[in-house]
């Protein structure tokens, strides 16, 4: 039996300023490049939830 397997978007998860903080935090403490370059993907994804979600209320 096959598992379905779904997409997931970290930047749904989150949130808030801090979520975000500590998130790229995180990525920063890897020293690795490549793992930093798609964390601030993410953030700035989840920076634009925010700002979407602030804006409609």
């Amino acid at each position: 039996m096959k598992e379905k397997l779904h997409n997931y978007d970290p930047a749904t998860d989150l949130d808030s300023p801090e979520a975000i903080e500590i998130f790229m935090a995180d990525a920063f403490e890897s020293g690795d490049a490549a793992y930093i370059a798609k964390a601030l993907q993410i953030a700035d994804r989840a920076k634009s939830m925010l700002l979407r979600a602030r804006t409609a209320g």
